[in-house]
């Protein structure tokens, strides 16, 4: 029954207008500033840990901006799942950096897409799917009965999604193999003994190697990159940076700190769009 209701309000999300869509998940992220609850405290307690120079009063404005950037994160994703390509590719309405994708795109060696939970993570997933065939890492949900929805909506603009699992990263390895887009978020806490420790805004962050494990030894190019949410709805705009060098080091301490390192380069042009309440310091 839970399942089912959430598909009649996923459904009913998807018909707002985009503006209007937004709007509400401002709204919802308004009241989560408003009231008592973990995601104000996590989203304080990051930024006074990753901001201590700032104002009480900076961190305070950053944090309830980006409850309301992830309340639209969750009202925007089933109206982009619904979208379609041709709606997609209208809304990215300016790029920075494009022309690293360009020069990777070019060697044909394939290329990683790496979108921190930064912006619309989202739109970006639909949108790169346009590039060439893409294989993208996710992470199932909790509820069994949600997985083939989720898998369904994020593949509509033809990328093929692999879970967090031996054979999703089987898969992945194949997909390099074959040169296609590898899409990946880089600053999901990974499990078990699969990550190692490194520097994320001077405090050391649970970091996967997955990433540096199948960019390192052909040296795929690798980009990290989000969309940036403009207000009103009026679409989203690229920001690119290539991967620091010290990704594809032998030392995994050293290859996280540089994943670590883009990451943060990309939070600081933007950090009220960052998801500051993702406990990304909890191990």
């Amino acid at each position: 029954m839970g399942g089912l209701l959430l598909r009649v309000l996923l459904g009913l999300l998807a018909r707002l207008p985009l503006p209007i869509n937004h709007a509400l998940g401002a709204g919802l992220g308004w009241l989560a500033w408003l009231l008592p609850n973990d995601l104000k405290r996590i989203s304080l307690d990051n930024l006074a840990r990753c901001y201590p120079d700032e104002s009480e009063t900076w961190r305070r404005r950053v944090a309830r901006r980006s409850l309301m950037e992830t309340g639209k994160a969750l009202t925007e994703a089933s109206w982009l799942w619904r979208a379609g390509p041709e709606r997609i590719a209208a809304l990215l309405v300016g790029v920075e950096g494009w022309e690293h994708v360009e020069r990777a795109l070019a060697e044909g060696r394939g290329v990683f897409l790496v979108s921190p939970h930064l912006g619309s993570w989202e739109f970006a997933g639909l949108h790169a799917a346009s590039l060439g065939p893409m294989t993208s890492l996710y992470r199932p949900p909790r509820q069994k009965a949600l997985d083939g929805l989720l898998r369904r909506s994020r593949q509509a603009t033809g990328a093929r999604l692999v879970p967090t699992t031996p054979g999703g990263i089987k898969a992945l390895r194949q997909a390099v193999e074959r040169g296609e887009l590898i899409g990946m978020l880089p600053d999901q806490t990974p499990k078990g003994s699969s990550g190692v420790f490194a520097p994320f805004f001077g405090h050391p962050a649970y970091t996967m190697i997955l990433l540096a494990r199948l960019a390192a030894p052909a040296r795929v190019p690798v980009i990290f990159a989000y969309a940036e949410r403009l207000p009103r709805g009026r679409g989203y705009r690229y920001h690119c940076i290539p991967a620091p060098e010290g990704l594809y080091a032998e030392d995994p301490v050293e290859a996280a700190a540089a994943i670590n390192q883009a990451v943060e380069t990309l939070v600081r042009q933007c950090p009220e769009q960052y998801a500051w309440s993702y406990k990304r310091f909890k191990k």
